[in-house]
């Protein structure tokens, strides 16, 4: 059993035919919204959001052609990220993030999702340099007001775009965004829409819009999403937190 992975679950081959069926559930209502939208689903990415679970599911993902990874707390990722080092994979950073851990961060990720401040840039940018790597960043936007969960307010993704383009060792790659709780999702992806195309005119490789989640993909890929984050549709509920 691989370290911190729960006990009494479904055995590898039991565990593998769930995540096939989930993933193909999951890739069928990205071809469903994207037909509705008049979009190629080969223009979306999907990233396993595989907070709590083991790296064993990780592997089987991989097995089943999923290669973008995400996590959400840097104790859970930078183990898991050791442990499946033998395996092609883009790790993305998906959750808030302190400072203090951006040097532990900047050693394995290869996309951070959450930038929302000028001093994250400066930390990121130093702990990159340091690791001898180019890390990937997406502005982080706040879509409401009474939001605490980060992120920039849309007048202040310019400035950022720009430290993050002119920065050391950092590459802008577009924004990302999480929809208000308890509200309609997309109104809030429209306004997202609106922030990604404002940073495409000074930044026009910058073409990452990371929208979207088990409960709102659909509203996601109607507005533009390139980056998609499914934990729940493919994974189940979550468990104890890996260790």
């Amino acid at each position: 059993m691989t370290a911190g992975e729960p006990s009494g679950g479904p055995g590898p081959d039991e565990r593998r035919a769930e995540l096939a069926e989930a993933l193909a559930r999951v890739r069928g209502r990205i071809a469903a919204a994207c037909a509705a939208a008049g979009r190629d689903p080969a223009e979306l990415t999907l990233i396993a959001v595989t907070k709590t679970f083991p790296a064993s599911d990780v592997r089987l993902l991989a097995g089943l052609g999923l290669t973008e990874v995400g996590e959400n707390r840097d104790q859970e990722a930078r183990p898991k990220a050791a442990e499946c080092a033998d395996l092609p994979l883009t790790w993305h950073f998906v959750g808030r993030l302190q400072t203090n851990k951006a040097r532990a961060v900047a050693g394995y990720a290869d996309v951070v999702h959450s930038v929302d401040r000028s001093r994250l840039v400066a930390a990121l940018s130093d702990a990159a340099a340091r690791a001898g790597r180019t890390l990937r960043c997406l502005v982080q936007v706040s879509l409401e007001e009474a939001e605490h969960r980060g992120g920039a307010a849309p007048a202040e993704v310019p400035g950022l775009a720009d430290e993050i383009a002119a920065a050391e060792a950092l590459e802008l790659g577009g924004v990302m965004a999480v929809a208000p709780l308890g509200a309609d999702p997309l109104p809030a992806f429209e306004r997202l829409a609106v922030v990604a195309g404002e940073m495409r005119r000074n930044h026009p490789h910058a073409r990452v819009v990371s929208a979207g989640m088990s409960g709102d993909l659909e509203q996601a890929i109607a507005c533009g999403a390139t980056h998609l984050r499914i934990g729940t549709a493919l994974l189940g509920g979550r468990r104890a937190i890996v260790r």
